[in-house]
């Protein structure tokens, strides 16, 4: 059962501008699956869904441009373990990691090419990510704490 509601997430997500959890959940009743939004949160945690620009110009839940099964796994292997807290300020998100670990964190995250994503500054503990706009750091620290919290 989870398989296929998965399956249909993806094919969903990449059929439709989907842009919130509420209209997933509705889209999955539609097909006949009674699924809670407690539930469609963590399918969209774990597969990594991230939100970007639609064709209609809002933003909707697509999966990360690479998907090789490398980079989820450095995500969930690398990311998860290793950060702390993620906060931003205005476009800047800053994630905290523990000492020596935010260029593995950052490797992962550029290797993830999110959008809206303008670039990646890494130090020993903290990392720095560039955002084209606000609305674009919002959603990538909400995409980083989903994939932190197990």
């Amino acid at each position: 059962m989870k398989k296929k509601r998965l399956e249909l997430i993806l094919k969903t997500i990449e059929q439709k501008d989907i842009s919130t959890q509420e209209e997933l959940l509705y889209e999955l009743r539609e097909h006949g699956l009674d699924v809670t939004q407690a539930t469609v949160s963590r399918d969209i945690k774990e597969l990594g869904l991230v939100k970007s620009m639609g064709r209609n110009g809002k933003y909707r839940y697509a999966v990360p441009k690479n998907t090789g099964g490398e980079a989820i796994k450095n995500f969930h292997n690398i990311i998860a373990p290793s950060v702390l807290w993620v906060d931003y300020a205005m476009n800047t998100v800053v994630i905290k990691c523990y000492a020596g670990m935010a260029q593995a964190v950052c490797a992962a995250i550029d290797t993830m090419e999110f959008s809206g994503v303008v670039g990646t500054l890494a130090g020993d503990d903290t990392i720095f990510v560039l955002c084209r706009t606000e609305q674009n750091a919002v959603e990538f620290m909400h995409s980083v704490k989903n994939l932190t919290s197990k």
